[in-house]
């Protein structure tokens, strides 16, 4: 006997819900479903069907004996044929898959997998925006030194910091819904899509064809479809899919990225739970392991992005199944991936620490240094000639960089020294005030938050219930 090999992604990261939706038995589940309801439409639409018959497959439905199928397929060679053959030895019956195909059954169940689970991510990425928004507003006033370049450059506020990545998921996740309300379903189309042999089932009625697959359709509990369509649906719509879950995690990504390098400067923290160990080896460590997590899922949905974008544009006339392999893996680990994500962004959210004494004194060993170009100003306004008073600052703040980074000098004097350069006219009162002003100065960074706030708002009263959602427990 063999160990079977794991899905780390499944079994590691993802919750139940999402598992189910991707797990062979799921998927059997949902195939069945989907037979049954295309052999009620045609008993409806006036193909015979015996009495019992339906009974008789809804009966056994549930009984899903993976084992029993692969080795039905290893004789087959065929997948869809031997979960037919399954189906119908449970039922003891052959009447469904009549006039079908097996990419009419596999791509609109698949195409029903991706749709609920995007419904999964929607509901789990407004939880999340909730988080930030939560998070940017109990920081809106706190203010702190924003970097470019990982270089200190001006102040802005915590609060506007965490706003700006919830944005970034904010546009994501408006994308994702214009992705659920556009998403078309293949539908019922045949071998290569002109239902020959429903129209043929039929009689030759091809509205009856179309109407079978409008109840298909109702079915599916998607609302749109391809018509002119081949034997599989565009793989360019399953590229759309996973740029769009991309597109929603990176503000997560960057947010993640960000947090770390705050917590190695102590300035903020992901949470540290009890009995929690940071390193095995040093005692003393908190390591951000959650946020590193979510930059890891980032780069495996860039991964399957690839994967995505190199089926796009790539199929052959009506047809083929060099995809089969690739969208095998890459559909499900996608969204395993992305629900792995957002569970723990959403535990970062609720167990994140800001610790602001340690963010004001970053502030103040900076503020002087961020606040030269308003002292050039106010010297120029007592009277120096710009110029000059362009070379004085420079000299001393270049000489108050190099005293800091040598422990000449233990905080940052600049504005003393300035005070006490008479090329400047500038007391120290007068500079005093600058600093007051320039610690509180960070434009309209507050009233950005409030706006973010408030855009999150009117999506979650669309959606309360995705709003109250909370992650469970994760490694």
């Amino acid at each position: 006997m063999t160990d079977a090999i794991s899905n780390v992604l499944a079994e590691r990261y993802a919750t139940p819900a999402m598992r189910a939706l991707w797990s062979g038995e799921g998927k059997v589940k949902l195939e069945r479903d989907y037979w049954i309801a295309v052999l009620k439409g045609q008993r409806d639409l006036g193909i015979p069907v015996p009495d019992g018959v339906i009974e008789s497959y809804e009966k056994v439905k549930d009984q899903v004996n993976l084992t029993s199928i692969m080795e039905r397929e290893r004789v087959t060679r065929h997948d869809v044929k031997a979960r037919i053959e399954e189906f119908c030895d449970l039922a003891g019956h052959e009447h469904i898959h009549k006039g079908m195909t097996s990419r009419d059954l596999t791509e609109n169940v698949e195409q029903l997998q991706v749709f609920r689970a995007l419904l999964e991510v929607r509901k789990k990425s407004i939880a999340a925006l909730s988080g930030f928004a939560k998070r940017a507003a109990q920081c809106r006033d706190i203010p702190m030194t924003a970097r470019t370049h990982n270089v200190a450059a001006q102040v802005t506020t915590l609060g506007k910091r965490i706003a700006m990545f919830g944005e970034e998921m904010l546009i994501g996740v408006e994308a994702l819904n214009a992705l659920i309300a556009s998403y078309p379903a293949r539908g019922l189309k045949g071998a290569v899509g002109t239902r020959l042999d429903q129209i043929t089932l039929f009689n030759g009625d091809a509205s009856k064809a179309r109407a079978l697959e409008d109840r298909i359709l109702h079915h599916l509990g998607i609302s749109a479809s391809l018509d002119a369509v081949g034997q599989v649906y565009p793989r360019s719509l399953d590229l759309q899919v996973v740029s769009t879950l991309t597109h929603v995690a990176s503000g997560a990504g960057s947010f993640a990225k960000t947090l770390r390098l705050m917590a190695g400067h102590e300035l903020a923290s992901e949470g540290f739970a009890k009995g929690q160990v940071g390193s095995s080896a040093m005692p003393h460590k908190m390591n951000s392991r959650s946020c590193e997590r979510i930059n890891g899922f980032h780069v495996i949905l860039k991964g399957y992005l690839a994967m995505a974008a190199g089926l796009a544009g790539d199929q052959w006339n009506e047809g083929d199944v060099s995809c089969s392999v690739v969208r095998r893996v890459m559909l499900p680990d996608a969204f395993l991936a992305m629900d792995g994500l957002l569970e723990t962004l959403l535990t970062v959210l609720n167990q994140m620490e800001v610790f602001e004494a340690v963010v004001e004194q970053e502030l103040m060993r900076y503020l002087p240094f961020l606040l030269t170009t308003t002292v050039l100003m106010e010297a120029v306004k007592a009277g120096a000639g710009r110029e000059a008073a362009h070379e004085a600052i420079k000299e001393h703040a270049v000489a108050v960089a190099r005293d800091m980074r040598t422990g000449k000098v233990t905080h940052n004097d600049l504005l003393a020294r300035l005070a006490a350069d008479d090329r400047l006219g500038l007391k120290a009162d007068a500079l005093d005030a600058v600093v007051a002003h320039g610690k509180a100065n960070s434009g309209d960074a507050p009233e950005q938050v409030d706006h973010f706030v408030s855009r999150v708002g009117q999506l979650t009263a669309q959606h309360p219930e995705a709003a109250a959602y909370e992650p469970g427990s994760i490694l």
